[in-house]
């Protein structure tokens, strides 16, 4: 929830998957919101890929791969899978939602890139960066896992960039003059879709929400199915970033308030209603205090 004064650092130093299960996930750092004029502009879609990682608390021979909302790591108990999210400005933002054969846990041992915050170039190396901007890992081009039996071999290809990555991940346009650039504090609480309250009576089992936790999760409701914990960030300039939204599947009238989220790259604020908008301009939804 913060954006990255990477300027002065590089100085010196999702797929929306309806009836997966999700387990566990290390919750983010609390959320900041720092001055931005010195932030050097990143390029997100540089990290799709196959990458090797290494940094202090990374398991050796660990492979991460980026690829079109989803992200897979390998480091010895399988593979693990999870999403991710990232801009312009160097937010970056990761889940995972199920484990590999070691752990139950699919976060286990992977805080060195769910408590990343933020990523920098440093020539063909990308930097995952904290909340702080101090270094969590460097993630080097070429990491290749190893076969493993009932692996899918396109896992063993790296993921490419394709036009669909593109959209998802180009920079927005400006927010309309109407529509505030909220802050983090601002964001944290309880939404409901607009009109929800007048609708919801007698039509779904549960009111449709999203809530935005101030240790930079969130989870909701489409009315019907619970959203698995997810995460979120923004850099209080308008960027928004959210990851996750795995749910159960049951059938109803619902409201997709996770893809909602998931498929924003923008948040304004249009007096009391929240507006979430695509990297195209287009509003993904509208929210109100619930």
């Amino acid at each position: 929830m913060r954006r990255y004064l990477i300027g002065t650092i590089a100085a010196t130093a999702l797929v929306l998957t309806g009836c997966a299960q999700h387990d566990t996930m290390s919750a983010g750092p609390d959320p900041v919101t720092v001055d931005a004029a010195s932030a050097a502009q990143q390029e997100p879609t540089e990290l799709i890929g196959s990458w090797t990682a290494a940094g202090t608390d990374v398991a050796s021979g660990t492979v991460v791969q980026f690829t079109d909302r989803s992200l897979r790591v390998f480091d010895g108990c399988g593979v693990r899978h999870g999403s991710w999210n990232a801009d312009q400005s160097g937010l970056l933002i990761a889940d995972m939602h199920s484990g590999g054969g070691c752990t139950a846990a699919p976060d286990a041992g992977l805080g060195w890139l769910l408590r990343a915050d933020g990523f920098r170039a440093d020539g063909d190396t990308r930097v995952l960066l904290d909340d702080t901007g101090a270094e969590l890992a460097r993630l080097r081009l070429g990491g290749r896992p190893d076969s493993e039996p009932d692996m899918d071999p396109s896992w063993l290809q790296p993921p490419t960039v394709t036009d669909e990555t593109r959209r998802w991940l180009a920079a927005p346009p400006a927010l309309p003059a109407q529509l505030a650039d909220p802050t983090s504090e601002e964001l944290v609480g309880r939404w409901v879709p607009v009109g929800a309250a007048a609708d919801s009576a007698g039509r779904w089992p549960k009111p449709a929400s999203v809530e935005f936790v101030a240790d930079g999760t969130w989870t909701g409701s489409d009315g019907c199915n619970s959203y698995a914990p997810g995460r979120w960030a923004t850099d209080g300039d308008g960027a928004f970033l959210a990851t996750g939204g795995v749910s159960t599947m049951i059938g109803c009238d619902n409201v997709p308030t996770g893809l909602w989220l998931i498929t924003a790259r923008q948040a304004g604020l249009d007096g009391d209603v929240l507006v979430l908008r695509d990297a195209q301009g287009a509003e993904t939804g509208r929210l109100v205090r619930g």
